[in-house]
Order: structure tokens, then C-alpha cells, then sequence
């Protein structure tokens, strides 16, 4: 058995003046507070805070934001500089004994070490560092798409469960509201205003009412379940819900703003001229590293008789042959590919504003007449009917159909605020961020 607050408060009375025995007062007791402890432990979201929890939690955006990590430590490798080469040697020791001298195998030898180091030119390392840092902003820009993308989703389901929760509380209106019609149509067959054919005929319309319930229900469980995954989060579904607005706003700003704003923030554009500029570094790099590269020494050592001595060094390459050529080219050539690539991406940002622009401006519209005319005729047109009916001034048919209207027309309005709202989250995505809340 199942007692709620509302339950116990109708009971109260009887509680409270002995007519109920001791046994089922400590149990209504117990399962009001039980009742109460689960109502309170529900935890309910806002779209705001769904946004940041999702951004806390979410395991696919918190594995990708290791990558940018990642390339902040290609940085720290790419600006290393080479090391030093350290070599000692010990030459010319006496392996056989000259005849008629004493056996000396040390008297001879020579003693010695050298160190060299590569001298970078051109600025290989600071290009390097610079091609790196440029990797890490393309890397960071591409994380920043990632969690557009994966918000547009969190927002689909957010606004799929708030549609769910529009239908089931419709159905559980109009569930209530067929209940009491059929229980006025028993009152008046009892009193021989109706015939049992015209009953059992509004029986039988419950059906419908009921099976919109139940499936409101599994619905809005299961959108909340399809939350919760994109949260990574355990909790029952029966300690989690959501709240938000379930409307529309007539007002748009003028398709130029949304277009600018989007030049200015999507995240995969930024990512694409970032590209341009890397492509540009990785060429000057390129013929940088066709350079040569001198390796300066400096050497140390005993010669005897020279006590001691000391020498210094310069190697490089002879660049008959340039072995970088290709490497040249090739960057070369990607800087045109990536600079069409951007080109590709600016088409591909004003085309997603459009579409999105068209589809909510069309939403909108639509939704116009609904919220100032239809909404308030079907209600007032299934009011007066049933009136009517109620009152023998109209068919059972004529009740049916203003029914079925006015639950049409109520599904249809909600099914086109879920039209309008994923619109508006298309929108968002196109343009890179919240510009419709």
C-alpha cells in the first residue's frame, strides 16, 4: 500500500480522533514520512546545471581533454636542445715487450677526450616550438567541437524529455478529464438521460486515454534514462527529473547576426584557419631543416712528449645533394590544402545558420496561430459541445469528435514547441554557442 502526503492529510482527522486503531496510525505515519523522504531526495536539473554537470562527468569530453594535455607536452619536447657528446679515449698502449727494455705497456699511451655539439641555425627550435604550440591550438579547438557536438546530443534528450513529460502530463489530464465524463454519462443513464450503447461508447474511448498514459510513462523514463548515460550517472530514475521551459519566443534576431556570431565562434573553423597557420610554420620549418647544422668541438689530451694539448673542431654537411626538397614541397603544397579546407569550412558554418535559421523562422510560424487561436478554440469548442451534449443539444458523435479535436490539437501543439526547441538547439550548434536559451 502506497500513502502519500496528500493521503495522509485526508485521513488525519480520523487518525487523530481514535477511529483508526493504533497499528494503522504508526503505518500511515511511516509511509507519509517514507513518502516524504522520497520526494525530497529527487534531484531536479535545470538545463544550466545539467550543462555543467554534463561537462564534469561526461567520460567521452573528459578523455578527449587529455589530448590537449598531451600536446601542451609535445611543446616541452619540441623546444629541447640537442645534448653534447662527451668521448675519452686511451690510444697506443705497448702489447709486446721490445727486446733487451723492460716491459712497459703504459709508457706509451695517449690520453684524451673531446666534446662536440650541434649548433641549430635558422631557428629550427623556436619553429619547432611555435608548430607545436599551433598543434596544441588546433587540438584545443577540436576538443572545443567535440563538446558542441556532444551538448547539441545532451540538449536533444534534454528537450525529449521535457516533450516526454508535456505528453504524459496531457495524458494524465485527459485521462482524468474522461473519467469524470464517465462518470457523469453513468449518473445520467441512471436517471434514463442516455442510452447504454452511448456508455459503453464512452468506455470504450478510456482505452485510448489509458494507453497514452502508459505510454507517456514508459517515454518519459525512458528519455530520462538516455540522460543519465550522457551524464554517467547511477542514480534511479526515480530520484531524477528535469525542469525547463517548455514554450517558445516569437523574436529572432536577424539572420546577419547569427552569421557573424558564428564566423567569430565555431569551434572547427577556428580549428581551420589554426590549420592555415600551422601548414605555414611546418614550410619554414621545412627550409630551415634544409640548412646545415655545424658541430662545434673542442678536444683534450696527453701526446708524449707533449705533455699536453688542446684542439678545437667545426663539421658540417656539404649540401651538393638537398635532401629536404621534398619535405619543402610538401608543405608547400599543404598550405593550399589546408587553406581550401578553411574555405570549405566558412561554406559549411553559413550553410548550417541558414538551414537552422530557416527551420526555426518556419517553427515559429506555424506556432504563431497555434498559441493565440487554436489552443483556445479547441477548448472552448469541446467545452460548449460537451455542455450541449451534456445537456441533450448535441450528438455522441458530436462530443466524440470536439474530443478528439482538442486532444489533436494539444498533441500538436506540443509536438511543434519539441519541433521549435530542436530548431533552436540546431541553431546553437550552427553558431557555436547558446544564443537561444
Amino acid at each position: 500500500m502506497t500513502i502519500t502526503l496528500k493521503t495522509f492529510w485526508k485521513i488525519a482527522p480520523q487518525l487523530l480522533s481514535g477511529r483508526l486503531p493504533l497499528s494503522m496510525l504508526l503505518l500511515c505515519c511511516g509511509a507519509a514520512l517514507l513518502s516524504a523522504q522520497q520526494t525530497y531526495t529527487q534531484q531536479t536539473y535545470t538545463w544550466d546545471q545539467l550543462r555543467d554537470k554534463f561537462k564534469q562527468t561526461n567520460p567521452t569530453l573528459l578523455s578527449d581533454a587529455v589530448n590537449i594535455d598531451e600536446a601542451r607536452a609535445e611543446e616541452i619536447t619540441a623546444y629541447l636542445r640537442p645534448n653534447p657528446n662527451l668521448s675519452l679515449f686511451a690510444d697506443q698502449f705497448t702489447v709486446f715487450k721490445t727486446p733487451n727494455t723492460p716491459y712497459r705497456p703504459l709508457a706509451g699511451v695517449d690520453e684524451g677526450g673531446s666534446v662536440s655539439y650541434l649548433h641549430e641555425r635558422q631557428h629550427k627550435r623556436e619553429l619547432r616550438l611555435e608548430t607545436a604550440q599551433e598543434g596544441t591550438s588546433i587540438t584545443t579547438s577540436t576538443h572545443a567541437d567535440l563538446e558542441r557536438n556532444l551538448l547539441f546530443t545532451l540538449r536533444t534528450a534534454f528537450i525529449n524529455a521535457l516533450q516526454a513529460k508535456a505528453f504524459f502530463e496531457l495524458a494524465r489530464q485527459e485521462l482524468e478529464y474522461w473519467d469524470k465524463e464517465i462518470a457523469i454519462g453513468k449518473e445520467r443513464l441512471k436517471a434514463g438521460d442516455i442510452a447504454r450503447i452511448d456508455l459503453d461508447r464512452i468506455v470504450l474511448q478510456r482505452a485510448q486515454y489509458q494507453s497514452d498514459y502508459v505510454t507517456g510513462e514508459v517515454n518519459l523514463r525512458t528519455s530520462k534514462i538516455a540522460l543519465l548515460m550522457l551524464l554517467n550517472d547511477r542514480t534511479p530514475v526515480e530520484k531524477f527529473d528535469i525542469t525547463g521551459p517548455y514554450d517558445f519566443s516569437g523574436t529572432l534576431l536577424p539572420l546577419e547576426q547569427f552569421r557573424q556570431i558564428a564566423m567569430d565562434t565555431r569551434p572547427d573553423l577556428k580549428a581551420a584557419v589554426e590549420t592555415v597557420v600551422q601548414a605555414r610554420t611546418n614550410n619554414k620549418l621545412a627550409i630551415a631543416n634544409g640548412t646545415s647544422d655545424p658541430t662545434l668541438g673542442m678536444d683534450v689530451g696527453r701526446d708524449p712528449p707533449l705533455p699536453s694539448y688542446i684542439g678545437f673542431s667545426v663539421s658540417f654537411d656539404l649540401r651538393i645533394f638537398d635532401k629536404n626538397q621534398g619535405e619543402k614541397l610538401r608543405t608547400k603544397l599543404d598550405i593550399d590544402r589546408a587553406d581550401k579546407a578553411r574555405m570549405a569550412a566558412e561554406a559549411q558554418v553559413l550553410s548550417d545558420v541558414d538551414t537552422a535559421y530557416a527551420t526555426l523562422q518556419s517553427t515559429v510560424e506555424l506556432l504563431r496561430p497555434y498559441k493565440e487561436e487554436y489552443l483556445r478554440q479547441s477548448a472552448e469548442v469541446r467545452e460548449i459541445v460537451t455542455f450541449a451534449y451534456q445537456n441533450g443539444g448535441a450528438s455522441l458523435l458530436d462530443f466524440l469528435d470536439a474530443q478528439q479535436a482538442y486532444r489533436q490539437t494539444q498533441m500538436a501543439y506540443v509536438n511543434l514547441i519539441q519541433s521549435y526547441l530542436s530548431a533552436a538547439g540546431q541553431l546553437n550548434l550552427a553558431v557555436g554557442r547558446e544564443v537561444i536559451p
